[in-house]
């Protein structure tokens, strides 16, 4: 789930002004910073570890970081209404927040459960539902240890998904989506395609688009296909706030997974503090 994280942070700066090159430096802008992927993504997580309502938590962690922007436009009406319900949404949203529960996942069939529970409440639509549990499956699939070349033949086979054309050849006509089916692929492409968690997020910002949602849900991926270096987590761990960081810490224990740089002393104290999560 932090390599969604970093995916987003990286890609904060280069979303309405594309880079269409793997070259760019440093790797973390001065100006870079973690937009609504980040809340989303925490919100998501938040709810599968207390057992809650996602429409709820996704409620309160958006309003709680509303100033931050960057929210579509019907799910901002969303996150400031008491009673809206789903509303059909196929945004590539759906996607770029759903980590935990790749993460959280005992098995493919658990995986999709987990995804749709959280992405049903807003991004009901099909595609929205398809894209959400296509990257759950993608990041349970890592974890397994499945290769990518194999990952990225079950992705296709069990969700219609054509992964066929390379990284290379998607960049040259790529434009900006925010559709699950204009996005997903690509996303995954591009972390099927690296070899380092690095290179995927190289990846996702050189094809262009929605390039913060292109590189967390290929982030997301990569982390559990090749791990993150401590170097680049620690530089991503003081971009969040202490709250993030202990649901953040409080996940990866659940999954009973390594924390890439795990949080200081100051952090673990924090969410001793705290803590009121529990396993789903």
């Amino acid at each position: 789930m932090l390599g969604a994280i970093i995916g987003d942070i990286v890609g904060s700066v280069y979303e309405f002004n594309n880079y269409r090159a793997k070259d760019f430096q440093p790797f973390f802008h001065p100006k870079a910073f973690f937009t609504d992927d980040t809340v989303c993504t925490i919100a998501v997580a938040d709810a599968l570890l207390r057992k809650e309502n996602p429409a709820i938590s996704l409620r309160e962690w958006g309003r709680r970081y509303f100033a931050n922007g960057g929210w579509g436009g019907h799910f901002r009406q969303w996150i400031v209404s008491d009673d809206m319900g789903a509303y059909g949404s196929y945004g590539n949203g759906a996607a770029m927040r759903v980590s935990a529960a790749g993460l959280l996942a005992k098995n493919v069939d658990d995986a999709i459960a987990r995804s749709n529970r959280v992405t049903e409440v807003t991004h009901n639509h099909p595609e929205g539902m398809r894209g959400a549990a296509a990257t759950a499956v993608a990041i349970h699939l890592a974890l397994t240890k499945l290769s990518a070349a194999d990952i990225r033949q079950k992705i296709s086979q069990q969700f219609g998904y054509d992964l066929s054309l390379t990284v290379d050849e998607i960049r040259p006509d790529y434009r900006f989506y925010v559709s699950c089916q204009g996005t997903v692929p690509q996303a995954l492409t591009c972390a099927f395609e690296a070899t380092s968690y690095e290179d995927a997020i190289r990846n996702a910002i050189s094809i262009g688009g929605d390039s913060d949602t292109i590189a967390a849900i290929a982030g997301a991926v990569a982390e559990a296909l090749f791990g993150i270096s401590d170097e680049i987590a620690t530089r991503a761990w003081v971009y969040l706030p202490p709250e993030m960081r202990a649901v953040l810490l409080a996940l990866y224990e659940t999954a009973e997974n390594t924390l890439p740089a795990a949080g200081k002393q100051a952090d673990i104290k924090y969410v001793a503090r705290n803590r009121s999560f529990r396993a789903d």
